[in-house]
């Protein structure tokens, strides 16, 4: 009786074994598998200062996408001014009518302003984008062949890097013309250096983990292995980098258009805005004071953004 007994008790202890067992591996079944970016965000959510930039550029994003639709009705055009009326409502300080003045010839200033940001983001975004293709191509080429390629691209983008970048900018320009269109392709083609150094360095840290060697020995082209297993794994550096360099390339080009080599009057710029409104800053200040706080929140908001990125995609850090 005390064998049976002894046997029954081990044939129930081996079932509550499995029992458990396959619950535990239900429960890893069911819950949610974790990911780089669901973390990432995780993280991200938790970086106030992060999600105020986020914040801020979607509003500006909104706003200047939907300009059409209701600026002109309530402010006015932001190129146009009206010879009858322009002496009345030259430089008006900022009322309920006009909340950032009028400017030199009439025109609402946060008309101009609004207007200014769609011109400031779209140079942003399509320099950067420029910019980070040409310095993903460069930065593989370089990291995954080594050798000659290395040496020629590096030396290649020693020399980009040598020169002062807004000079060299406006050189570029002073070739091609000014121009919005000509304004990101300068700022896109001459900011890939130092994207290719960065895309090369993460995928230097990347190549020779066991995966790659791995693939490359089941016989996976060089386009597959980077595309496939190197370029996912080295991404979040280059998200972290592009997302501020579009903050910096808004700053090129309200530099550039200050200095009259960027976006061409009568289109709104906030260097152009800047440059106009310096001669009235002791007695009109609004008039380079609202571009100015545009350019200063826009950026900052990119960089905090750019910030709460790094912070957030780096797998070192662990969750509070």
């Amino acid at each position: 009786m005390a064998t049976e007994s002894k046997k029954d008790m081990e044939t129930m202890t081996e079932s509550q074994v499995k029992v458990e067992a396959s619950a535990q591996a239900e429960d890893l079944s069911a819950a949610p598998a974790r990911t780089l970016w669901g973390d990432a965000w995780k993280r991200l959510r938790k970086n106030k200062l992060a999600i105020f930039g986020a914040i801020w550029i979607i509003f500006m994003i909104l706003v200047a996408l939907t300009a059409d639709l209701w600026v002109p009705q309530t402010l006015g055009s932001p190129t146009e001014a009206d010879s009858t009326t322009m002496a009345q409502m030259s430089r008006l300080a900022p009322s309920a009518e006009h909340p950032f003045g009028t400017d030199t010839l009439g025109r609402d200033v946060l008309c101009r302003v609004i207007y200014g940001a769609r011109i400031s983001l779209a140079v942003g975004v399509l320099a950067t984008a420029i910019s980070t293709l040409i310095g993903l191509v460069m930065g593989a080429l370089a990291a995954y062949y080594g050798g000659i390629w290395d040496t020629i691209i590096m030396r290649l983008a020693d020399i980009f890097l040598a020169f002062p970048y807004t000079l060299f900018v406006i050189a570029m320009l002073a070739v091609i013309g000014s121009g919005i269109q000509n304004v990101f392709i300068a700022i896109g083609i001459l900011g890939w250096p130092s994207i290719a150094r960065v895309f090369r360095s993460a995928i230097l840290s990347v190549k020779e983990n066991d995966y790659v060697d791995a693939a490359r020995a089941m016989g996976a082209s060089d386009f597959r292995i980077i595309a496939r297993h190197i370029f996912p794994n080295s991404v979040a550096s280059i998200v972290v980098y592009a997302t501020m360099n579009i903050g910096g390339a808004i700053l090129t080009e309200s530099a550039l258009s200050y200095l009259g080599m960027g976006v061409v009057p009568p289109d709104p710029s906030w260097g152009i805005m800047i440059q106009d409104g310096q001669t009235y800053l002791a007695t009109q200040p609004w008039l380079m004071l609202m571009p100015g706080l545009a350019i200063l929140t826009t950026v900052l908001a990119f960089t905090l953004l750019g910030d709460g990125l790094r912070d957030a995609l780096d797998v070192k850090m662990k969750d509070a």
